[in-house]
């Protein structure tokens, strides 16, 4: 048994040997069965087994039905299957290049080897379906609160398993998670739900697993929020508003005009912003007034709100007429305007920011504002009534027309009419005259019309007199009486008479004869010093309408019983009543008198008085204000804080020298510092400084310590000695206020240019005069040949010039040329230089009389004056001979 075993497996071995050596066929793949995926591409090739392929004919393809496959043919669309004979052994290659359904079977590969064998080969083709995605977008979009199904539809064959996952971890089917045929229903859908989903498919038969990830993004409808019912804007002026929604993903906004379904964005002046939801109006015009509609939308819906647009138009006063009324009757003032919202209206005076209120004003009942409005039209209307109406009223009133826009404003006038008055007349003076000087009895009625004026002397008309020396000069609003009184007849009143067609008024101005000043009650020395005496003038009384003028003032020493050899000075009554130039240790005899337009007065005040022996000067005056800077404590001493930390400019006034000229000031100025409210100077550090006459009275304390308390001495010197102190207590400022001065330059560009011209000048008046020198030619030629031709007057009338002057430096309305004959005493100007140390004038000899005033004895001839003159420099006078007294004096 064994043997027979033994042979039969060599007998198999033997039979395999021999029919892989017998010509043959190969397909390949070498498997029987080739199972492919339906849409898949297919490539099967027969390869001749045999010891000579050179005799191999007739290889071909047949399908399952038996038919021949043929080759590709040249240039045209490949079959769906074809052959293809390979490179190299004569190999036939089946191409299937999209598997189908269809074409499952057995194919076969035959051919003739030498041709006496057929050899034939055979395979079986099976297809199948693979896991296909049909329906299963990779990205899906639920939207919050529906119910939603998760697509996912697979084809395959055999049928497929579908399950799912969720972020990795597998899907448990409940109340809101549900496996269907064709996806995964999601109930009820939240935010939550976002999430990457996977849906896996696997055929068990072909062990085939597709995994597909889907992403899932719930979405949110628009909701629109926060859109008021009203917006208000106001005409001419821009606006904005913005759109609010919620929404995933971010909605688009537009804005559309509800009357005309219009998309805003293309209209002119407006500007939508589809991102934000912003909507612009450049320039608001009264058409854009209505109702707009704001539309959010993304893929998930659309939402819808509205809301007014109230365009405010503002205020536009059209009707304000100016109105005339008389005293005592009711008077109105109408103003009407337009607007959106209708504007209030009110009134209030012109300049004045008080606005009436409606009905009776609470301080002045006979007002009453009226006020009306239509909502229609957009119109409203005030009217301000004055009942029992009063001068007071007169003028311009302010209409004010407001609404949630802005104000408009124009401006009227109540002009109210009333009869004559001569109220403002009451209070001035009586009208002056003398020496028979014609004057102007001017009389101005107020009266609303215009009112007629008559004059009328005695209960007569004026008119009717035919006096040539009282003429009438305009008949209203204003009048003048021009009276020359030759006699005392015309020293009496006058009526003037105004009348309109509301009333009539009188009013009597009275024409006095003026006289010179009475005898002044008394001259008092305040100040009395080696050189100078101070004096203090008690004015006598004087009647309104004739003031003091000027006052003057003789001297003479004691022993000099002529007045003829007097000193004179005239002052100003508004200027100090200084008499200077004096000699110490000597006693003058002074004596007084007042002027005014008419003439000086009786001289009277006499008064003897020595000055004191020469001494040292008195103590300068420091100009400085004390400052309290809060830490100065009662009864300590002011202290003035200087605005620099590093330096400060002490000012002062020349003090009198008491008979010797001041030839140095000597400053000095320590530090210190407070300790119990009380200064403590630091001895070894204070600095003396010498500051002599010829320099100002300033002087820079400069390299201080800023926030340092410094005490400053001031003396004055002469030949005598040192005056008394005047002392200062300052305090600089901290280091971080240092104010930098900057230094003057040598010259500015003005000054340049000053010398630049002026050089110019110069130079041709130097070729003017070597013209008129060599050939009497120019202008100095011309100007010495009219000079010879007639004769100037060298008699220049004094008085006249006395007069002018005094005109100028005093401009009273009472010193007219047509009123006044006799010049009046004008001063001299102010010298421009500093005179110090002048010596006492000598005395000049007068003819005078004691009894009578200086200008009736002029007139006489019974004084015959010496030129005196005065030069004032603002703190001193200097006296001098050479002119009349009174002129020229300081004033």
């Amino acid at each position: 048994m064994k043997a027979f075993c033994g042979v039969f497996v060599l007998w198999l071995i033997l039979d395999g040997v021999v029919g892989q050596l017998a010509p043959h066929l190969e397909i390949l793949p070498l498997q029987s069965v080739q199972r492919k995926p339906v849409g898949k591409s297919l490539m099967l090739t027969c390869r001749p087994s045999v010891p000579d392929v050179n005799l191999v004919s007739d290889l071909q393809w047949k399908d399952g039905q038996n038919m021949t496959v043929l080759p590709k043919p040249l240039g045209q669309q490949p079959p769906p299957m074809y052959t293809e004979v390979l490179p190299g052994d004569q190999n036939l290659a089946l191409f299937i290049p999209v598997l189908t359904d269809t074409m499952a079977g057995t194919y076969y590969c035959s051919a003739s080897y030498a041709n006496t064998e057929l050899m034939v080969q055979s395979v079986r083709i099976e297809t199948y379906v693979a896991i296909t995605w049909k329906d299963a977008p990779e990205n899906q979009y639920p939207i919050l609160g529906s119910d939603y199904v998760v697509k996912c539809e697979v084809t395959a064959r055999p049928s497929p398993s579908i399950d799912w996952l969720r972020n990795g971890d597998p899907i448990k089917t409940g109340d809101r998670y549900v496996v269907r045929t064709h996806g995964l229903l999601i109930r009820n859908v939240e935010e939550s739900d976002d999430g990457v989903y996977t849906c896996r498919a696997a055929v068990i038969q072909t062990g085939e697993l597709v995994e597909r990830n889907i992403r899932v993004e719930v979405q949110i409808k628009p909701q629109i929020y926060g859109l008021p019912q009203i917006l208000e804007t106001v005409e001419g002026q821009s606006f904005s508003t913005f759109c609010n929604a919620t929404g995933k993903p971010v909605p688009e906004f537009t804005w559309v005009k509800s009357i005309d379904q219009r998309n805003v964005a293309n209209a002119d002046r407006f500007i939508v912003n589809s991102i934000t939801g912003q909507m612009n109006i450049l320039t608001v015009d009264k058409e854009d007034y209505g109702h707009y509609t704001c539309i959010a939308k993304n893929a998930a819906g659309v939402s819808e709100a509205k809301t007014l647009l109230d365009v405010v138009i503002r205020p536009r006063i059209y009707e304000l007429w100016n109105t005339t009324v008389a005293v005592k009757v009711e008077g109105q003032l109408l103003c009407k305007a337009t607007g959106r919202p209708p504007p209030i209206i009110t009134f209030r005076r012109w300049g004045s920011k008080e606005e009436l209120v409606p009905g009776p004003q609470p301080n002045d009942d006979r007002i009453v504002l009226e006020q009306t409005f239509d909502d229609e039209r957009g119109e409203s209307s005030g009217t301000m009534r004055i009942s029992d109406v009063n001068r007071t009223d007169d003028g311009l009133y302010e209409c004010v027309a407001r609404n949630k826009g802005e104000s408009a404003f124009k401006v009227g006038h109540i002009a109210v009419e009333y009869p004559p008055t001569f109220d403002y007349m009451k209070t001035l003076p009586p009208v002056f005259s003398w020496e028979e000087r014609p004057v102007n009895l001017s009389c101005l009625a107020e009266g609303i019309p215009n009112a007629t004026i008559e004059w009328r002397l005695n209960e007569r008309l004026v008119t009717d007199l035919y006096d040539r020396n009282l003429q009438v000069q305009g008949s209203g609003p204003r009048s003048d009486l021009i009276v020359t009184p030759v006699d005392n007849r015309y020293y009496t009143a006058y009526k003037c008479i105004a009348s309109n067609r509301l009333g009539r008024a009188e009013h009597t101005m009275q024409l006095k004869l003026a006289q010179i000043p009475g005898a002044l009650p008394q001259a008092i020395p305040r100040i009395v010093t080696a050189t100078s005496i101070t004096f203090d003038i008690i004015a006598p009384p004087v009647e309104l309408g004739m003031p003091i003028t000027a006052y003057s003032v003789q001297y003479i020493r004691e022993l000099d019983r002529d007045w003829n050899f007097a000193f004179n000075r005239t002052w100003s009554p508004d200027s100090p009543y200084i008499v200077e130039g004096l000699m110490p240790q000597t006693t003058y005899n002074f004596r007084f008198a007042a002027r005014n337009l008419v003439g000086l007065g009786q001289w009277s005040a006499y008064r003897l008085q020595s000055t004191p022996r020469r001494s040292e000067p008195e103590p300068p005056r420091l100009l400085h204000n004390p400052i309290d800077d809060g830490e100065t404590e009662d009864g300590a001493e002011p202290i003035v804080m200087s605005p620099y930390a590093d330096h400060f400019e002490v000012r002062w006034s020349v003090p009198p020298d008491n008979g010797e000229r001041i030839d140095f000031y000597q400053l000095k100025y320590c530090p210190g510092m407070k300790i119990n409210g009380q200064f403590q100077e630091s001895g070894d550090l204070c600095i003396t400084r010498d500051i002599h006459v010829s320099e100002a009275t300033t002087f820079d304390m400069s390299s201080l310590q800023a926030g340092t308390y410094y005490r400053t001495e001031l003396r004055a010197h002469n030949a005598i000695g040192f005056s008394e102190p005047s002392s200062l207590m300052i305090k600089t400022a901290r280091g971080g206020d240092i104010v930098l001065r900057k230094e003057d330059p040598i010259l500015s560009s003005v000054a340049i240019i000053a010398i630049a011209v002026g050089g110019v000048l110069l130079l041709l008046i130097l070729m003017d005069l070597i013209c008129w020198r060599c050939f009497n030619i120019g202008l100095f030629a011309t100007i010495r040949q009219s000079g010879n031709k007639s004769s100037p007057s060298r008699d220049i009338d004094d008085d006249n010039k006395f007069s002018s002057l005094y005109g100028w430096r005093f401009p009273l309305p009472y010193c007219s040329s047509s009123l006044v004959k006799e010049p009046s005493p004008s001063p001299l100007p102010s010298p421009s230089s500093l005179k110090m140390g002048l010596t006492p004038p000598k005395l000049t000899p007068l003819d005078d009389t004691e009894s009578q005033p200086l200008n009736n004895a002029a007139a006489n001839g019974g004084i015959k004056f010496q030129p005196s003159s005065v030069d004032y420099d603002g703190t001193m006078t200097y006296s001098r001979s050479g002119e009349l007294i009174g002129r020229n004096s300081a004033v």
